[in-house]
């Protein structure tokens, strides 16, 4: 694609982003759009968010999981950028007001201590680098019309970040085994499902090896402080305002989140 191909398409996912309105799937507008220009127009939108006074807080490896895979018929993995405006704590309700048509995804997110660069980066790497983990929320959002997105759809629009809710519970990750460790979602007081670490990329830590490697080829490195979402061990579940999610991982704890206002 074209510098200006970027920038208009880069433009116009951050103008939904910020209007609330969605648009066509790029796939069908956007002759012959491959995943590496996809990623050139999430940095384009991406940079209107940090020059709005945003900053980069982590990142997010997405569609990891084969239930995620089969619902949006996309079959890789992709990334995004975690950005400040997007991150809430337990203990706050979360706002619909900004989002569009939101999912939530449970998951395990890695708090890092050490920078990793990869590529070369091994478990053994982000053992070490993680400073603890703890059990949190991805709130997905989609700015692509009724979430008819393939790869380059889902990795253009910053992987269909929305915002992501860290829970209160942390634990050093050598205290337990997140790739064995079960995960029960509730919705509302009701077991909603199960799963394993096992069904993200074969554990939580194999999905954030893939990431710092992956993203270390393009020159991007996790930092020291930063926040990891290692993927969704849920289904994507759409919500409403009132609703009551609770995420319960085994040995590490739980998290709970309730929702408020209104998506557009």
């Amino acid at each position: 694609m074209t510098p200006e191909q970027i920038q208009y398409y880069g433009d116009e996912l951050y103008n939904a982003l910020v209007s609330r309105t969605p648009v066509a799937p790029l796939l069908g507008r956007a002759e012959g759009i491959t995943v590496d220009d996809a990623y050139r127009i999430q940095e384009r939108m991406i940079s209107h968010r940090l020059k709005a006074g945003e900053t980069i807080v982590g990142k997010k490896i997405g569609v990891t999981s084969k239930a995620v895979q089969d619902l949006l018929g996309v079959y890789q993995p992709d990334f995004g950028q975690l950005t400040s405006g997007m991150a809430y704590e337990e203990g706050q309700d979360l706002p619909l007001g900004g989002l569009i048509q939101p999912k939530a995804e449970a998951e395990v997110a890695f708090v890092l201590k050490r920078d990793l660069r990869g590529p070369g980066i091994t478990a053994t790497d982000v053992i070490r680098a993680t400073d603890y983990v703890v059990p949190c929320f991805e709130i997905v959002d989609s700015r692509i019309t009724d979430w008819k997105i393939k790869i380059q759809d889902t990795v253009a629009d910053n992987a269909s970040c929305g915002v992501y809710l860290l829970g209160k519970t942390k634990k050093k990750i050598t205290e337990l085994d997140l790739t064995l460790a079960g995960m029960v979602l509730e919705i509302n007081g009701e077991l909603f499902s199960t799963a394993a670490g096992a069904a993200v990329q074969g554990g939580p830590v194999n999905a954030v090896v893939w990431l710092a490697n992956t993203l270390g080829a393009l020159g991007i490195p996790f930092l020291a402080g930063e926040t990891i979402l290692s993927g969704s061990q849920s289904m994507l579940i759409p919500v409403k305002p009132g609703d009551r999610f609770k995420c319960t991982v085994g040995g590490l704890g739980s998290c709970e989140v309730r929702f408020s206002g209104e998506a557009r």
